[in-house]
């Protein structure tokens, strides 16, 4: 009976002590903030998401010993956002270098066209007030020579020297016709061909052809490129925001971003060198760019200064018609030699009925105008090319920097404040940061980097090219007191069409823009795609059959305050 009442008081104490220690234990944490972030994230389905902690004995990355707010479902979701994430925060962290290239290229494309515009107005004006009776046909000739130096601006594959010297080539024909060997009749078509495959053995222009595709290989191949140059930051940027991340870079992403909210750590931050690896991991590739990126920009900052006074697009366009006027002066000064020239390889002139229109013109022009947008504009435009570079030297070790602004800007939690290390919420990061670059990622405890990102190599070849091009451009010298500039053969021409007037007349092709600018990652960049140059019905049509040339003061003053314009709104 004694045995009996010990066994029932010993039995009764340990239900007493169980009951009361299941009194005194804490409620199991719910899984309501993770819940409501998930949703607010629209990461998927809420009804995914458990109500309270469970075993995560599914779980991939976001392991834990303890329960877990997450399932496979949701590490699945999480590592997908953690991408979405870091991308949106790239592309974040290079809107403002982006927009800087953007907008300059933009421009600088803007004002080339219209300096083509303007340049090709002077030169059929020359036509117009010193040689009327053969302007119609010399202007469509113009035009096409014009046409293709936009081609060529704005990527097409072809040769200043060939499309110079074709300019000459069909203009001596229509001088032969109108100013050599005038007569009541114009030349037969079948002549007009034997002088214009003649005309480099005649050399009814002297030196000035030369002198022309000096200048024009010296000014638009080194404009050219800077174009080119700038389109290609603008897809490295594209690139660089549009990374694809590796199966280990994206684990450690979900890892450093989301796993923390399987254990409702949800405001947890990162700490600095717990985020610096892993940023330093999956960014590798990239830092790799920094280098070259460099030297990108120090290749274009040399070649904006090459691109600055005499050998400036701006200062050989605008003076392209003092060259042809030149160049008409020496053909008709040897006229009589000329013509002993012509006979003895074409024969004598074989004509057919005068078919050449004349030229109307309107004697009036804002001189004054043009003198102060040859002057002023190519220190406006040279100042704009400084600042621009300027600005961009700003960003020279952007990408070598890459992962350090991310985590300090945005991603890491503040020094002294408790920091998610991978694993638990701990006062600081234990482990050895390691450096960038790929190199340095051996010893990286948080990501394995295995080798070079394919696409980030490509970017890279395609700057050291490009580099390789700003770099080997040489801009030829040349005597400008020779090439123009007034005196010698401009006193013989006639007409009131001077270099200081600037011969502003009517523009007969319109560039358009074709700049795309897109947030995609190019796989191509056609840079061919070239503008079509097209007539404009304003009164002042060249047209291609013989139409007549109109020079109108009041499209002059457009352009003009449309130039000064564009400057001023880049400053």
């Amino acid at each position: 009976m004694g045995g009996k009442s010990c066994r029932l008081a010993v039995l009764t104490l340990a239900v007493l002590l169980l009951a009361a220690a299941t009194e005194g234990a804490e409620p199991p944490p719910s899984c309501e903030a993770v819940r409501k972030v998930f949703q607010l994230r629209r990461l998927g389905p809420l009804g995914g998401v458990p109500e309270s902690p469970r075993a995560g004995v599914d779980l991939q990355v976001c392991t834990s010993k303890s329960p877990t707010c997450c399932t496979k479902k949701m590490e699945e979701r999480y590592q997908t956002a953690a991408k979405q994430d870091i991308q949106q925060v790239l592309q974040t962290s290079s809107a403002a270098l982006k927009f800087l290239i953007s907008r300059n290229a933009a421009a600088f494309q803007e004002t080339f066209e219209m300096l083509i515009r303007l340049a090709e107005n002077y030169t059929s004006t020359l036509f117009c007030n010193a040689y009327r009776t053969m302007a119609a046909e010399a202007t469509v000739h113009v035009q096409e020579f014009f046409t293709e130096v936009g081609l060529f601006l704005f990527g097409t594959d072809v040769s200043t020297e060939e499309f110079v010297n074709r300019f000459f080539d069909t203009l001596f024909p229509v001088v032969y016709n109108h100013v050599i060997n005038p007569g009541p009749t114009d030349i037969s078509l079948e002549y007009a061909e034997c002088l214009r495959v003649a005309r480099r053995d005649i050399k009814p222009f002297g030196n000035i052809p030369e002198k022309a595709i000096a200048q024009m290989g010296g000014s638009l191949l080194p404009s050219r490129t800077f174009l080119q140059a700038l389109n290609l930051g603008i897809e490295v940027i594209n690139t660089t925001d549009h990374l694809h991340f590796s199966k280990a870079c994206s684990r450690a992403l979900l890892r450093m971003q989301y796993c923390p909210h399987c254990q409702g750590l949800t405001l947890s931050k990162p700490c600095m060198g717990y985020c610096l690896n892993t940023m330093r991991g999956c960014l590798a590739a990239v830092a790799e760019v920094d280098l070259h990126w460099q030297g990108f920009i120090q290749a274009l900052e040399e070649l904006s200064g090459a691109l600055s006074g005499a050998h400036s697009i701006e200062h050989v366009l605008l003076n392209f018609h003092s060259l042809v006027r030149d160049a008409l002066g020496q053909a008709r000064i040897k006229g009589p030699e000329l013509s002993e020239q012509v006979n003895k390889i074409c024969g004598p002139p074989v004509r057919k009925p005068k078919e050449s229109p004349g030229c109307s013109f309107d004697q009036k022009k804002d001189n004054q105008g043009l003198k102060m947008f040859s002057r002023d504009s190519e220190e406006t435009f040279a100042h704009r090319r400084k600042e621009f570079v300027s600005h961009l030297r700003l960003y020279r070790a952007f990408y070598g920097s890459l992962a350090d602004q991310l985590c300090g800007n945005e991603l890491a939690a503040a020094d002294g404040l408790p920091c998610w290390n991978g694993e638990d919420v701990i006062r600081s990061y234990t482990h050895p940061v390691v450096g960038s670059g790929i190199k340095a990622q051996s010893a990286n405890p948080e990501v394995q980097v295995k080798g070079t990102d394919p696409v980030i190599s490509q970017i890279i070849d395609k700057l050291k090219h490009i580099i390789q091009q700003l770099q080997g451009k040489s801009f030829p010298r040349w005597d400008l007191q020779q090439t123009g500039s007034g005196g010698g053969v401009d006193e013989q021409i006639s007409g009131d069409c001077d270099d200081e007037d600037g011969c502003g007349g009517s523009g007969s092709g319109e560039f358009k823009r074709v700049l795309k600018i897109t947030d995609r990652m190019p796989d191509k960049r056609n840079l061919s795609d070239v503008k079509q140059i097209h007539q404009i019905n304003d009164g002042s049509t060249l047209g291609t059959a013989g139409a007549g040339c109109t020079a109108m003061a009041d499209y002059m003053t457009f352009m003009l305050i449309s130039l000064v314009t564009l400057f001023l709104s880049l400053w």
